[in-house]
């Protein structure tokens, strides 16, 4: 599993680097071709330059990387499929051949940018909501406008939204008997209709990328099911990912159906890890975030 959105903290991904000339090689090539210090960012912030999208998104993406590829020198592991949270997914594809280092860097560079310049285009938000019944989300949706960005687990799912949308959800969501909804500080509505302005600019990116087939199954937030091989379909799939629904959920289920029982998470914090506890109890999961969490996880699959 690879981290998505929000899991960023300055130092990431710096005691890998400074442990390993390996690491240290990817945070290189990443300046080289981004053609900033995205190498400083990382290891030193300031928070609100990591926080920007267009940062953001690579920074996480390298930093996954490079604890992927940390684990696989120390323990070489088979994973039955990968899967990864938004910009996440972008990790997962990486990892299973699909585009290489370069070019997934690129893409994320220029996905940030482009989510970052519709959410300033026009004002939009994001909203979690807890607890809600099918019937109650409906309706919050009906009676807002809000539509659904994100479906972490049964129990959890994120609202895009306008901002006066968003504003009015945690009174409306109050009214229905919805136990919480939480606002959340993000730059605007991801996966929604905002975004589409994003998406048609990423199309022309994607067109100039060579894809391959997966060498393993990799899961769609789209569908909740293995990307195709066909590298068009995949493209196609990933543009809707920028204005569709993130279904996180449907991607534990479906690893599930294909005979995970363990999930290993690549990446700052352990976001995907506690969702997946929270989708199923029962799961095994373990994270690989720095120098520490790596030997945790390394002594859990001996």
């Amino acid at each position: 599993m690879f981290a998505g959105q929000g899991a960023q903290v300055p130092g990431m991904g710096k005691d890998f680097a400074e442990a390993n000339a390996e690491a240290m090689a990817l945070f290189d090539k990443a300046n080289a071709v981004l053609g900033f210090d995205l190498k400083k960012i990382c290891f030193e912030g300031p928070a609100e330059e990591l926080t920007k999208s267009n940062v953001c998104q690579p920074a996480i993406f390298v930093t996954s990387y490079a604890a992927y590829l940390a684990l696989q020198k120390r323990r070489p592991t088979e994973f039955a499929c990968a899967a990864g949270l938004s910009l996440g997914e972008w990790g997962a594809l990486c990892a299973a051949g699909v585009l290489d280092f370069d070019s997934t860097l690129k893409v994320l560079e220029a996905r940030g940018r482009f989510m970052q310049e519709a959410c300033e285009a026009t004002p939009s938000g994001m909203i979690a909501i807890v607890g809600a019944s099918a019937d109650q989300l409906k309706a919050l949706c009906e009676k807002t406008g809000c539509t659904v960005a994100n479906v972490n687990s049964a129990a959890q799912q994120v609202l895009s939204g306008s901002k006066d949308a968003i504003a009015q959800t945690a009174t409306v969501a109050k009214e229905l008997g919805i136990k919480r909804a939480i606002p959340l500080a993000t730059a605007g509505g991801f996966h929604s209709k905002f975004m589409q302005p994003a998406r048609e600019k990423l199309a022309p990116i994607l067109d100039g990328i060579a894809f391959s087939a997966p060498k393993f199954p990799v899961l769609s937030n789209v569908t909740g099911k293995p990307h195709s091989s066909d590298p068009g379909e995949i493209k196609a799939t990933m543009l809707e990912q920028v204005t569709g629904t993130t279904n996180w959920a449907a991607d534990v289920e479906a690893a599930k159906s294909l005979g995970c029982d363990s999930f290993v998470e690549f990446g700052p914090g352990k976001v995907l890890s506690g969702l997946v506890k929270k989708i199923d109890p029962a799961l095994a999961t373990a994270n690989v975030a720095d120098l520490a969490s790596l030997d945790a996880t390394v002594a859990a699959l001996a």
